[in-house]
Order: structure tokens, then C-alpha cells, then sequence
């Protein structure tokens, strides 16, 4: 796990591509100029301060979250009028959290994307991703 002199998400300025979309005390929101491999839009709000995940936030950084995340709504619905959205956070590798620096996902979602109708739980309910006890 990088310290935080190395975290992308301590450091946002270090990327060019990443832009800080606006902030608040505790919190950014950030989109990346390259947007190939996700759907239009997207972004993550991200705790200024370096925790690995959501359960270590403060009640002021969840307080902080909800008014980016309001924000960012009205934003994206402005700059991109998606149909919906899948709002995510991932805790720990096995969920797929690679930048251990908690970061909330919000992803735009549109009516003629190729998966439109599946969310979050239509992968984790697949047979294949039954455990063998």
C-alpha cells in the first residue's frame, strides 16, 4: 500500500489529466481527462485527508461527502442528463479497491450503453461468483 506522498488522490495536482471539479473543506470531487474505459462523466469524491477507506471517515467527511455528492449530481445531470447513476465504494483488493485511499465512485449511467439495467449487484449474483465452502 503506497504512503501518502505517493497516493494519486493526496496528490491530485502530480497528474495533469486529473481535475479537481470543486471541493469543500473535507473533500474533492475529481474527474480524469481520460475517460475511455468508463462511461461519460464519471468521477470519484475523494477525503482530502488519506484514509484507506469509507469506514475511517469522520462524521464532518461524511456530512462533506453528501453535499459533493449533491453537487456532482446536479453537475453531471446539467453536463451529461445520464439516465441514472451507479454510486459505489470499494473496501479492500477483493472488492477491487487499488487505490487505497477511499474514494467514492459516481458513475453516470445511459439508456444505449451496452450494460444499461445492470448494476452493482447483477455481477456479485452471477452464478460464477458463487463461493465453494
Amino acid at each position: 500500500m503506497p504512503d501518502s506522498k505517493d497516493c494519486p488522490f493526496c496528490n491530485p495536482q502530480k497528474d495533469p489529466e486529473q481535475n479537481i471539479v470543486f471541493e469543500n473543506d473535507t473533500c474533492f470531487f475529481l474527474q480524469h481527462n481520460d475517460q475511455q474505459d468508463v462511461l461519460e462523466g464519471c468521477g470519484v469524491i475523494v477525503p482530502k485527508k488519506h484514509h484507506a477507506n469509507a469506514f475511517e471517515l469522520t462524521q464532518e467527511e461524511w456530512n462533506d461527502t453528501y453535499e459533493l455528492l449533491q453537487e456532482a449530481k446536479a453537475y453531471l445531470d446539467e453536463k451529461f442528463s445520464p439516465d441514472g447513476y451507479t454510486l459505489g465504494w470499494n473496501v479492500g483488493e477483493v472488492s477491487n479497491q487499488f487505490i487505497f485511499h477511499s474514494h467514492l465512485h459516481v458513475i453516470p449511467r445511459y439508456n444505449d450503453e451496452p450494460l444499461a439495467g445492470k448494476g452493482l449487484r447483477y455481477w456479485l449474483k452471477q452464478p460464477e461468483n458463487k463461493r465453494n465452502l
